[in-house]
C-alpha cells in the first residue's frame, strides 16, 4: 500500500476538504484516523464549535444508524433520569468547552460556543459525543456509544492513495 498523509485520508474520509489544519488524535488498528482535534476557529476566522471531528466511514455509517432509530432522543431520556449520568454529560461539556476555550488565541475574535457539538446542554449529536470519548475525554454518551458500534474491525484500510480502497467494505 503506497503511504498516504493524513490530511489527504481525512479529506477522502469525510468527502470533502479540510476547513483548517486538523491534528488526528485517535487512529483504527489498522492506522487510519478516527477522530480529529480541530482548532476553535476555521482557516477562515469561523468559529467553530466541535473540537473532536469524528472521520472514520464506518463509525460515521454505524453513529448515523443509531441517530436514525432514536439513539439521540434515548441519551436525552437516559440523562435526565439517570443523576449520575446527567451530571457527568454536563461535566463533558463544560470540559469540552473549556478545553476548546483555551485556544482562542484572539479575543475579540467571535467565539465559539457550547459544549460538545456546540451543544450547551444534552445531546446533539452522537458522532460529536463518540470523538470527544475516543479522544480520551471523560463522556459517558461517546462511551455507551462506543459499546454499541464497536469494535471498528475492517479488514482493509478505508483508504488508498488519493481515493476510497475498493476493497474496503462498510461493514453493518
Amino acid at each position: 500500500m503506497a503511504q498516504t498523509d493524513d490530511r489527504t485520508v481525512i479529506e477522502v474520509q469525510i468527502g470533502r476538504p479540510l476547513r483548517a489544519s486538523s491534528e488526528v488524535v485517535a487512529r483504527c488498528h489498522l492506522g487510519m484516523p478516527v477522530v480529529v482535534r480541530v482548532p476553535p476557529h476555521l482557516d477562515d476566522g469561523t468559529p467553530f464549535p466541535t473540537l473532536y471531528w469524528l472521520t472514520c466511514p464506518l463509525a460515521v455509517t454505524r453513529i448515523g444508524r443509531l441517530e436514525g432509530t432514536g439513539g439521540v432522543r434515548r441519551m436525552e431520556a437516559k440523562a435526565a433520569a439517570d443523576t449520575e449520568f446527567g451530571d457527568r454529560l454536563a461535566a463533558a461539556h463544560a470540559s469540552y468547552a473549556s478545553e476548546r476555550d483555551r485556544e482562542v488565541e484572539n479575543t475579540d475574535a467571535p467565539r465559539p460556543s457550547g459544549g460538545v457539538g456546540g451543544a450547551a446542554t444534552g445531546v446533539k449529536c452522537l458522532h460529536a459525543h463518540y470523538a470527544h470519548a475516543a479522544s480520551g475525554g471523560d463522556n459517558p454518551v461517546g462511551e455507551l456509544v462506543a459499546a454499541w458500534i464497536g469494535p471498528l474491525d475492517c479488514d482493509v484500510p478505508c483508504v488508498v492513495g488519493d481515493g476510497m480502497n475498493p476493497e474496503w467494505v462498510n461493514k453493518p
